[in-house]
């Protein structure tokens, strides 16, 4: 993780180009993300999306020698699943897509927990919840807060509903690179870590499972998933510190902040 980087205005005003890009991408998939639709042809579809009517690029295809322009994680996968031609959406799965996309050198990341129509209510209950506290988090974004108030806003919501918050992985801050500083943990105690300035960017994308918070990454290196096999749900923003608050870069079409 690189250090923190504060953006000037000519930068967050792309950081807010490449997030509406992104925002649309999502919308576009609401379409495309249905049972027996599978995980590569979704893949597929943001990565022509992306770059022929975009014109950008999806900024995960590369990183690190990943293949694939999402993540693409179904049911007990916690994070970075592997898009598969073979795996097609059941009417009971629940999805998280994750994309970045980078558009004139600069890079948003968000993605989108997706409950197919058959899926279980504790599961409906479960990426509801996550949603919630993921934008409890964010709602304690401004200057002079600290990112262990954002971290303690996400656990208590997370943690009350009788769930985890998976720890192995954490938000981060983005701009030019994918991947920079500050590390953004999804718990915490407030007071405490990184003191919020205005000109920061990061995301804020906790993971909560149903069962333990522990987690085992499978042998293809990247597929991680719960110990316990219980379901795990994500959401996630990129998130900009303003001189008052806070402003979600990558808000969907009718997405609004909750009150």
């Amino acid at each position: 993780m690189s250090a923190i980087i504060i953006k000037n205005a000519d930068e967050v005003a792309l950081m807010r180009q490449s997030g509406k890009l992104l925002a649309q991408v999502f919308k576009m998939l609401e379409d495309v993300v249905k049972p027996g639709v599978s995980t590569l042809e979704i893949n597929d579809r943001v990565e022509d999306y992306i770059v022929n009517e975009l014109q950008a690029r999806p900024a995960s295809k590369g990183q690190y020698g990943y293949k694939f322009a999402l993540n693409s994680s179904i049911n007990e996968v916690v994070c970075h699943g592997i898009p598969d031609k073979a795996r097609k959406l059941t009417a009971s799965d629940i999805i998280n897509v994750d994309i970045t996309l980078e558009k004139d050198g600069f890079i948003a990341d968000s993605s989108t927990t997706f409950v197919m129509p058959g899926a279980s209510r504790k599961t409906q209950k479960l990426v509801k919840t996550t949603y919630k506290a993921m934008w409890a988090g964010i709602k304690e974004v401004r200057p002079g807060a600290r990112l262990g108030d954002v971290g303690a806003a996400i656990q208590q919501i997370a943690e009350s509903a009788g769930y985890s918050i998976v720890r192995d992985y954490c938000g981060h801050g983005i701009g030019r690179d994918m991947h920079e500083g500050p590390s953004v943990m999804h718990f915490g105690k407030r007071g405490t870590g990184v003191l919020l300035k205005e000109g920061m960017t990061f995301t804020i994308e906790p993971m909560v499972n149903a069962g333990t918070e522990l987690t085992v990454t499978k042998e293809d290196g990247w597929t991680v998933e719960t110990l316990d096999r219980k379901p795990s749900a994500q959401w996630e923003h990129t998130v900009l510190v303003t001189s008052t608050g806070f402003e979600v870069l990558t808000l969907r079409e009718g997405e609004r902040v909750p009150g």
